[in-house]
């Protein structure tokens, strides 16, 4: 089972007209409302301190987008714990707002293709200096819209020492709670029982109050294969079979290729799988996914369902934005057809 790609690929990519995307567009955060879909694109220029904002996009057959904006839509605060770079929205609706569960840091990353793996800039500080300072650490943050023009931050979602992204939400309550998705990277090693970086998840009451509560496990890699390190992709859509959730995974212990998998949550238990793609559904293989900032990469951090038809949405090569799809009836008959004994 594999997503079959646009053959209009890549549907964005860098706008040497603005300087704030004119080196990158990629990992786009998407939701279909109201028969258009709405995309918040992660883009950056060709400066050196690297910082990252969201460009503004807008569909209506999910596969032509037009910018909506010559200016980016959100980016860093000017003195807030975000004030580096904001990155990889994920995007649900509640009510009639929309809530962007966004990557972040305090200093811009830099030109981190050029560094060794998982190596940002850092800055001159003493040793007194919180670990997120000190270390620029990438913790998750929540914005709410209506419009995706004007934002309001609400603050960080995760614990300040932890690495802590891939954050995203339920698009609903499960069992009369949220729902929350995330990846911190120091769970690993035998208190945590897992090896990688993995999936875990949290309900709460509240969409803002979640250091508090525990972390269940979810989803953790398989050592020697494509997936040694998994985190979630985009957020879970509802099906009349489960939650069908995209994750991707990582080869070489989250230094190789990326590629993307599928999962179907039991509706009312999500830490119950029913059952998982045994094999990718997408991987790298066109010139746009093997070449750019990192070659190899699919990343999903959009999704939709819609006619039938799911539609991901994926960065690529940390550099061009692409679009895949399948009928969703395929994707639930082959994850039942290979569902957990």
């Amino acid at each position: 089972m594999k997503l079959k790609r646009f053959e209009g690929n890549p549907i964005i990519g860098p706008n040497k007209a603005n300087d704030w995307e004119s080196l990158i567009t990629c990992n786009p955060g998407v939701i279909y409302d109201n028969g258009t879909f709405y995309m918040l694109y992660r883009c950056a220029g060709d400066d050196e301190a690297h910082v990252i904002r969201f460009g503004l996009a807008q569909s209506k057959d999910g596969f032509h987008f037009e910018r909506m904006a010559d200016q980016p839509v959100f980016g860093p605060s000017s003195d807030g714990p975000d004030s580096g770079c904001v990155e990889d929205p994920r995007i649900i609706k509640l009510d009639e707002d929309y809530y962007v569960t966004y990557a972040y840091r305090p200093f811009a990353p830099g030109r981190y293709w050029t560094f060794a793996h998982d190596v940002v800039l850092t800055p001159d500080c003493g040793p007194h200096a919180p670990t997120a300072i000190r270390q620029n650490m990438g913790n998750t943050g929540l914005a709410v819209t209506s419009d995706f023009r004007s934002f309001r931050r609400l603050g960080r979602l995760t614990n300040s020492v932890l690495d802590d992204r891939d954050v995203m939400f339920f698009p609903e309550k499960v069992g009369q709670k949220y729902v929350m998705l995330h990846r911190p990277k120091q769970f690993v090693g035998p208190e945590y029982g897992v090896s990688f970086p993995s999936i875990w998840l949290k309900f709460s009451d509240d969409l803002m109050s979640w250091e508090d509560k525990p972390s269940h496990l979810l989803l953790t890699g398989i050592e020697g294969t494509w997936e040694e390190k998994v985190g979630g992709s985009a957020p879970p859509l509802r099906t009349d079979e489960g939650w069908l959730m995209l994750y991707h995974g990582v080869e070489r212990g989250g230094t190789g290729h990326y590629r993307v998998g599928a999962l179907l949550l039991d509706l009312n238990d999500p830490l119950h799988i029913i059952a998982r793609t045994p094999q990718p559904i997408l991987e790298p293989e066109e010139d746009y996914e093997l070449h750019g900032l990192y070659n190899g990469c699919v990343f999903p951090t959009g999704n939709a369902i819609v006619d039938g038809t799911l539609y991901v949405y994926y960065g690529a090569a940390d550099k061009y934005i692409g679009v895949a799809t399948c009928k969703v009836d395929e994707l639930l008959q082959y994850l039942l057809s290979v569902r957990q004994g």
